[in-house]
């Protein structure tokens, strides 16, 4: 596990786009940002069957940033994007600390003692807080969390032993949502290439809502689609796969996992059919047989090392034909490995919003210039 040597503090610039539209039948605010101290991350590997548990990833620690694109949100409509480590994230400190009725969360991990105590006040002016935290991969740093939560007059509970819960999603009021790649860990923050996508569509909230409500009382439920919104373990790899299959000239992607043979099949068919695919991820020996696979196909792979001086790449995305007509986006918490998109519980969201895609196709591209070409292990 790699750890911070140093407390960063991340800048908050919040864009605001004013192009773009939301579409697809699959499926805000700023705020100042705040210096999080140095703790041990929490990036292990969301590849998991409800049964047997299977062993989890190492562990991996955020680390400074290197230079990315000056835009770090964008939005339009019912949309909006932060763009992390750039934004900070004291947009999402300001939803929940702005909450007049209600607060949920469902988190895979959370350490982050500013999001912990704004949880708390909360529920001492009468907020209804609710929050469900993994126990399948992430009980063991999650449980000081919960304590305290609990002490504190917070409604928490843990979510189903036999799932991992991955998602990641803020919602408040009933009203507005955060969709995230990122994990709620004051240590990811400073150098951690992550992107949440505010969200005020009635009909994704009220999907979000009721799929929460379920989740929290521990009963079966099938996820909305909502406007767009992308589920495990329902429509995710079929949404995921409509993204690249759709592709005529361009896809950008970038996730933390490559770990998904059908994700790297389509990959390999979009570049042999002529379409300019290029993959930004941080190095690691796991995916060296898919980063092959993908290279024999045209594909071009750049990662970042794994080390302590380096962006680490944990978003999730995949843009395809950016600033076409046709252009669409996956975003969210999704990681390409069969128990992600199959067993897991997670959330992302599928739009041809103009906004989103221009500020994280432009923060891709960035990141692509600023990685090594992948030459094989």
């Amino acid at each position: 596990m790699r750890r911070l040597l140093a407390v960063v503090a991340a800048g908050l610039l919040l864009v605001i786009v004013l192009a773009g539209c939301k579409g697809f039948s699959v499926g805000a605010a700023a705020g100042p940002t705040a210096t999080a101290k140095a703790k041990t991350d929490s990036k292990s590997k969301s590849d998991s069957k409800p049964k047997p548990k299977p062993k989890t990833k190492p562990a991996k620690a955020s680390h400074p940033a290197t230079a990315h694109p000056s835009a770090a949100a964008g939005g339009s409509g019912t949309l909006q994007v932060l763009v992390e480590p750039k934004a900070g994230v004291g947009a999402i400190y300001k939803l929940i600390t702005g909450a007049k009725s209600s607060v949920d969360l469902t988190m895979y991990e959370l350490k982050d003692t500013t999001a912990e105590n704004d949880l708390a006040a909360d529920a001492k002016r009468g907020v209804d807080v609710r929050v469900i935290l993994d126990q399948n991969l992430e009980k063991s740093r999650n449980t000081a969390t919960y304590d305290f939560l609990s002490a504190h007059h917070v409604h928490v509970t843990w979510a189903d032993s036999g799932t991992t819960y991955h998602q990641k999603t803020l919602t408040v009021d009933g009203k507005t949502s955060v969709v995230m790649t990122l994990n709620m860990v004051s240590e990811d923050y400073a150098g951690t290439r992550d992107f949440a996508v505010i969200d005020t569509d009635h009909a994704d909230i009220a999907a979000i809502v009721a799929t929460f409500n379920a989740d929290f009382a521990h009963r079966s439920v099938t996820p909305p689609d909502g406007a767009d919104l992308v589920w495990s373990p329902t429509n995710s790899q079929s949404s995921i796969l409509a993204v690249i299959n759709g592709a005529k000239h361009t896809l950008s992607v970038e996730n933390e996992e490559m770990d998904d043979p059908t994700i790297t099949d389509a990959l390999v068919a979009a570049a042999k059919r002529g379409v300019d695919v290029e993959v930004i991820m941080t190095a690691e020996s796991e995916w060296d047989s898919a980063f092959s696979q993908l290279l024999s196909a045209g594909v071009h792979v750049r990662t970042y090392a794994d080390s302590d001086n380096v962006l680490y790449i944990h978003a999730k995305a995949v843009v395809a034909d950016a600033g076409r007509s046709d252009q669409q986006i996956f975003v969210g918490s999704e990681n390409f490995s069969k128990a992600s998109l199959g067993y897991n519980r997670e959330l992302g969201i599928r739009t041809s919003n103009k906004a989103v895609i221009s500020v994280i196709n432009s923060t891709l591209a960035a990141d692509y210039a600023g990685a090594k070409a992948y030459s094989g292990s």
